[in-house]
């Protein structure tokens, strides 16, 4: 008996003539089937679903000065385009190590990478936390010519909102990075005193409405299972002050919202912290260190680390001022905007 033909998969059905949701953009989830798609979302200053825009690829590659033969390790994988880059230009000899933490995301990107050609001889991955960079040394050879991080999240991340880190969708009130381990958001939420969730605001994204937002989220707790009735709180929150903020205003206080929640779940600056202190001892002598940070606890961390190695003999050089991108990246990429880039030189 002959076996049957599959029948071909419908297209994702959506009300109107563009797609709204994330789930319904099926051509920007399938760049390379429909390229001229794809191209006209990104021209308009857009990042298609499913995929994200490197940030700062020419800074960062000067920063590097990534040779053939050299070893090196990108710890923050994301969607590998800055390890794309690396690779390229570590051929002929050379070795890339990645890591990321996210099991959904460092699939994919593998594949990706896979298929363009670069094999287990040139690129290494590995599902981990860059806090633990000394883990690796064995396998590199006891040490690495540079080590990259990109501490932003990732648009597939920020985009998904069955990853609940956007509030422009309803989704879970999760904001984990590995969704494998640890507290959603609603979780966290839960345990937390007003007062501990007023120093998180202020600790993590120096919330200037941290009293009022603290006490209102405090207060509905246990109903915040969502991103939109955490962003829903806020804006009421904010609304009811005798000078309500402007909406733009309002908005950065519900990313602020968000972004310190997300630290704090995935207790990012201790991992920071650990990862900071980790380099020197995983660099070889005249090893760099680049990290490209997206807002001021990220940024502060990075330049005291470089400046107290720097005063007491680790490092030899580092950025004088902190890199920015240019214009024209921020015009085509929104997210490029608080990006701050800044490298060292190990002794």
């Amino acid at each position: 008996m002959a076996e049957e033909t599959p029948k071909p998969k419908r297209r994702v059905r959506y009300k109107g003539t563009h797609p709204r949701k994330f789930e319904e953009k099926y051509k920007e989830h399938q760049p390379e089937k429909y390229p001229a798609d794809v191209e006209k979302v990104v021209k308009s200053g857009k990042t298609p679903a499913g995929t994200h825009r490197s940030v700062m690829v020419k800074e960062v590659l000067e920063a590097i000065a990534p040779e053939p033969g050299q070893t090196g390790l990108d710890a923050t994988l994301g969607y590998g385009g800055h390890a794309r880059e690396l690779l390229e230009r570590l051929s002929p000899g050379g070795r890339l190590f990645a890591l990321d933490v996210d099991p959904l995301e460092i699939t994919k990107t593998e594949a990706r990478l896979r298929e363009a050609g670069f094999g287990e001889d040139r690129l290494v991955v590995r599902r981990m936390n860059f806090a633990g960079i000394p883990k690796m040394l064995g396998e590199a050879g006891g040490g690495f010519d540079f080590i990259f991080a990109d501490l932003g999240v990732s648009s597939m991340q920020l985009d998904n909102p069955a990853r609940g880190f956007t509030f422009k969708y309803e989704g879970p009130l999760d904001l984990r990075l590995n969704p494998e381990r640890g507290q959603p958001a609603s979780a966290l939420l839960k345990k937390l005193s007003a007062e501990e969730l007023e120093k998180i605001l202020w600790r993590n994204a120096d919330e200037r409405f941290g009293v009022a937002l603290a006490k209102a989220i405090f207060e509905k707790r246990d109903k915040l299972t969502t991103t939109t009735a955490l962003a829903n709180v806020i804006r009421k929150t904010l609304a009811a002050r005798p000078l309500p903020p402007e909406p733009d205003e309002v908005n950065k206080s519900i990313q602020k919202t968000f972004q310190a929640l997300r630290i704090e779940v995935n207790d990012e600056f201790s991992a920071l912290e650990q990862f900071l202190r980790n380099l020197p001892v995983c660099l070889k002598s005249g090893g760099r260190a680049v990290v490209l940070t997206f807002h001021s606890g990220e940024d502060k961390r990075v330049m005291n680390a470089f400046l107290e190695g720097m005063q007491t003999g680790i490092y030899a050089a580092l950025s004088e001022e902190k890199i920015e991108p240019g214009p024209q990246e921020c015009y085509d990429n929104p997210r490029a905007k608080s990006a701050v880039l800044r490298w060292a030189v190990k002794a």
